[in-house]
């Protein structure tokens, strides 16, 4: 039986530690012992972790300037202190601290990854975790292996950073565990209120409140539906975040507080998603998007900004549509969909169609894969 650690900031409720969470629940107990280690005790996904997976963290909660107060010591150091020498294999499951602290391993008999889950076109965005560029290139060079969720993801990643080419670094990419049983049950549940989708066409979106997913782009597009088409439309807005309340005075300036409901996060956003007509990703980078599977999954068609992943989970705009990120394209590309009831309903059908390639067992069993070529 091989012992496998994840290692991650926290889990909080972000689409990454989501798919952690489902990851660690998913995998076959009886071919590998798995523990999730966090490096702060914090976060709505940790309710999700299953009985049969150990968890242990580092710090009960987070306190202000870790990063650069861990920059302080060694990761060699840091490893020793936070990881016992008792695991097979070592996963950094997000960009950050952890992937400092997992480069410091220590032991030859350890295999160590990391998994890289957004688009990374500086160096120095994730050398903010370092204490220099160079030391993230040089740190990086010991792992292993670099998991990518998307092809995209890998293919940016690599141009970012060459040096990881010519070393013996295994590269590999593998989709998201998303648990689409669970997800359809809970997508069929009774939304209490309904009232939301009263004689409208409704759009959802779902996501952290932060600047990658550009939902300012998504209120203002709103705004244009309303008064220069004056198109019937409500914009249902899932999550919570450090823009939440720039936003919500956005909507109040641009007056569609009566088409933008903010609901803020919910434990259960898949019944909000499948009673939509339309999931809509304004993001300007993804890595391979959780909330779009999800869409899929649940059968509400999407219209979505050009990120890493979309084309491999949308192809050429068969199972969705794929417009330019701008905000213009965006409008464009709305009014086209939400005046055309009959393409609407064929993204619909091709929805469900494509939601079904994605499936806990498949996925899961690909990272199982991966594990055993270590």
């Amino acid at each position: 039986m091989k012992r496998v650690l994840f290692f991650i900031t926290s889990l909080a409720g972000g689409g990454a530690e989501k798919v952690l969470v489902n990851l660690v629940n998913n995998i076959d107990k009886t071919k590998y012992d798995v523990t999730l280690l966090s490096l702060f005790d914090v976060g709505v996904n940790k309710q999700y972790i299953s009985k049969d997976v150990t968890y242990k963290y580092v710090f009960k909660k987070s306190f202000r300037g870790n990063i650069h107060l861990l920059k302080l010591f060694s990761p060699k150091f840091l490893y020793r202190k936070m990881i016992p020498n008792e695991y097979d294999i070592v996963v950094s499951f997000v960009q950050g601290p952890t992937t400092r602290i997992v480069a410091g391993c220590p032991y030859e008999n350890v295999k160590i990854v990391q998994w890289v889950h957004n688009e990374f076109h500086e160096k120095k965005k994730i050398a903010a975790s370092y204490r220099s560029i160079s030391e993230s290139v040089k740190l990086q060079k010991k792992y292993d292996a670099i998991v990518y969720v998307a092809n995209t993801v890998k293919d940016i990643y690599l141009r970012t950073f060459p040096e990881l080419t010519n070393c013996n670094i295994k590269n590999v990419v593998l989709y998201n565990v998303v648990e689409s049983d669970k997800i359809t049950a809970l997508a069929n549940e009774k939304v209490e209120d309904a009232e939301l989708y009263d004689n409208q066409i409704t759009l959802v979106s779902v996501g952290r409140m932060v600047p990658q997913k550009s939902f300012d782009r998504l209120v203002s597009v709103m705004a244009r539906l309303k008064k220069e088409i004056d198109i019937d439309a409500k914009l249902l807005l899932l999550g919570s975040g450090e823009l939440l309340e720039k936003l919500k005075k956005q909507a109040e300036e641009l007056d569609v507080n009566d088409r933008v409901e903010f609901l803020g996060y919910r434990t259960n956003p898949y019944k909000y998603v499948k009673n939509a007509d339309l999931f809509v990703c304004s993001s300007l980078h993804e890595g391979f998007s959780t909330a779009v599977t999800e869409s899929l999954i649940v059968g509400t068609p999407v219209i979505t900004t050009l990120c890493s992943g979309m084309e491999e989970l949308l192809g050429d705009n068969e199972y969705g549509v794929i417009v330019e990120n701008a905000e213009e394209a965006l409008y464009t590309s709305l009014v086209e969909l939400l005046t055309n009831t009959e393409k609407l309903n064929t993204y619909t059908s091709m929805a469900e169609k494509r939601g079904k390639y994605f499936n806990a067992k498949s996925t899961t069993a690909s990272v199982e894969e991966f594990l055993n070529t270590l």
